[in-house]
């Protein structure tokens, strides 16, 4: 039983207030934060709203918000990401809906998109038919970035999961985003070419010792071979021949990968091949450009 269950179940126990029940929580060692965060999810208020908190410091929980927040302390606790519990995570500004059928789209990811809206950006400022492909959309968050920031981008995505893809088109549907959504593996079957691919596909090594304590998240998005790699040397394998002349493949790989994949865009014949850094300062996404000849 938690400390929370605890001074809640104990007979004549008094009312537990806003202030006490993130201070219990901390106690029990979880972060303030995903204190905060979990509580304004049992209240029904915004993620952003931490400052009602420190307003309404002295509200009483009813007994059912006591034990819902329990119940969220005990699942964060034991290493549920924050993001499955609220079944919320934003991401580019957008409000995106997940859960365990897809990965929590993380921060560093944003630069993969502010990468692809750069190679994207149309010439002379004037808007064409531009079309770019997401594999491995998950739960369709860069996709919908892409969509959302450039409403003119023809965008597709591609996921080999038929729950991830339900994530995806229910968050699109939402989000009222208009991104086509199909099943497939990879580029296998994918008809038509495109100014840009992009993808985060899965690139931690099958025997890494951090994957068991990613017990929560679906194995088949985290894990690629022995190396890591296998997903991203098919991806850089295939992508040549959906790529337009001049288009450009951009992928997020491990932290310690960016020179291997600089090397599988080189042999694969991509030119201007790259880098860039996430928000911590890592090579965390490489590409290249197809020749224009």
């Amino acid at each position: 039983m938690s400390a929370i269950s605890a001074n809640m179940n104990r007979p004549g126990a008094p009312d537990l207030c806003v202030a006490q029940a993130i201070a219990t929580a901390v106690a029990t060692g979880l972060d303030r934060l995903d204190a905060q965060l979990l509580l304004l999810h049992v209240l029904g208020k915004p993620a952003h709203d931490r400052a009602w908190l420190l307003a309404h410091d002295t509200d009483a929980l009813s007994p059912a918000q006591r034990a819902t927040f329990d119940t969220c302390v005990q699942r964060r606790a034991a290493g549920e990401p924050l993001a499955y519990i609220t079944g919320h995570k934003e991401f580019y500004g957008l409000d995106l809906r997940v859960d365990a059928r897809v990965l929590v789209p993380r921060p560093d990811t944003e630069t993969l998109v502010d990468w692809a809206l750069e190679v994207l950006a149309p010439a002379t400022g004037q808007l064409t038919d531009t079309t770019v492909l997401d594999l491995g959309t998950g739960s369709g968050a860069i996709a919908l970035a892409l969509k959302a920031t450039r409403p003119d981008l023809t965008v597709r995505a591609i996921d080999y999961s038929d729950d991830a893809l339900a994530v995806a088109r229910a968050n699109a549907q939402r989000l009222n985003l208009d991104v086509q959504f199909q099943q497939g593996s990879w580029l296998a079957g994918v008809a038509g070419k495109f100014q840009s691919i992009v993808s985060n596909p899965p690139y931690i090594a099958a025997q890494d010792e951090h994957l068991s304590a990613l017990t929560h998240e679906p194995l088949q998005a985290l894990a690629s071979g022995d190396d890591g790699l296998d997903d991203l040397r098919q991806i850089i394998t295939q992508a040549p021949a959906c790529l337009l002349a001049g288009g450009w493949l951009l992928l997020e790989h491990g932290y310690d990968q960016a020179a291997a994949v600089r090397d599988l865009l080189r042999a694969a014949g991509f030119r201007h091949v790259q880098s860039r850094q996430d928000l911590s300062g890592i090579e965390r996404c490489s590409g290249g450009q197809r020749p224009q000849a």
